[in-house]
C-alpha cells in the first residue's frame, strides 16, 4: 500500500458554466524532486481534461489510449464525445486491471451539455462529483479550503481563484507538492483553453 502513496496535488471544481483544473507542478521520486515543471493536467479532446496523480507512465499510458479512442468516436460520429462516455471507459479500462492494477488517481473534467466531474481510484471505481474534488497527497488540505470556501453555482472568476486557492495552501503543508508554480485549465462551451501563468500568478498574490 505504501507503493500507492502519490505526492500531488490537483484539484477540480464544478462552477455555474464550466468545469475548473488546477494542479502544482512538482514530481517526487522518493525524497528527490525529479522535476519542479511536471504536466498534471492532459488535454483528452477540445472539451475534455484530465489532473493526474501517480505514476507518471501509468497515467500517459492511459491518455493514450483514451484520447485515441475519442479520436476514433469523433471521426465515425461526427460530433464531440460525451463526458461520462469518457469517464465510463477509463472506468472500465481501470476495473479490467484492478489485479494488476494503473497505480493513479484521475480527475476527468469535461463540458458536453453543462459542466461534468469525474473521480476515479486505482480499481476503477468511478463517481461524479456535483462540487468539487481533490487527489494527491495534499489533497487532505485542499479539501479542507474547498468544504469551507466552494458555493454552488459560482461563476468562473471565483472558481479559479478557489482551486488556486486549496493547492496553494496544499503546497504550504505537503511536503510533495510544489514546483514552480500552478497550471490552471477552463473548460467550457468554448472548449478547453489553459489559463495563462501571469494570471495564475495574480491569483496566487
Amino acid at each position: 500500500m505504501k507503493s500507492l502513496k502519490t505526492g500531488t496535488t490537483t484539484v477540480g471544481v464544478v462552477c455555474s458554466d464550466a468545469v475548473v483544473l488546477g494542479a502544482e507542478r512538482k514530481a517526487t521520486m522518493g525524497y528527490l524532486v525529479a522535476s519542479k515543471a511536471a504536466q498534471k493536467i492532459m488535454k483528452l479532446s477540445d472539451n475534455i481534461g484530465m489532473t493526474i496523480a501517480g505514476v507518471v507512465g501509468d497515467a500517459q499510458a492511459l491518455q493514450k489510449y483514451i484520447s485515441a479512442e475519442i479520436k476514433l468516436y469523433e471521426l465515425q460520429e461526427e460530433k464531440s464525445i460525451n463526458v461520462k462516455v469518457v469517464a465510463s471507459l477509463m472506468s472500465n479500462i481501470l476495473y479490467a486491471r484492478r489485479g494488476f492494477p494503473y497505480i493513479v488517481q484521475l480527475i476527468i473534467g469535461g463540458y458536453d451539455t453543462g459542466p461534468k466531474l469525474f473521480s476515479f481510484d486505482p480499481t476503477g471505481s468511478l463517481m461524479e462529483e456535483k462540487e468539487y474534488f481533490s487527489s494527491g497527497s495534499g489533497s487532505p488540505t485542499a479539501f479542507g479550503v474547498l468544504e469551507d470556501n466552494y458555493r454552488k453555482g459560482m461563476n468562473v472568476e471565483d472558481a479559479k481563484k478557489l482551486v488556486v486557492r486549496a493547492i496553494h495552501a496544499a503546497t504550504k503543508r505537503d511536503i510533495a507538492s510544489g514546483g514552480s508554480g500552478i497550471d490552471i485549465v477552463v473548460i467550457d462551451s468554448r472548449g478547453f483553453r489553459k489559463i495563462p501563468d501571469d494570471e495564475v500568478n495574480k491569483l496566487i498574490k
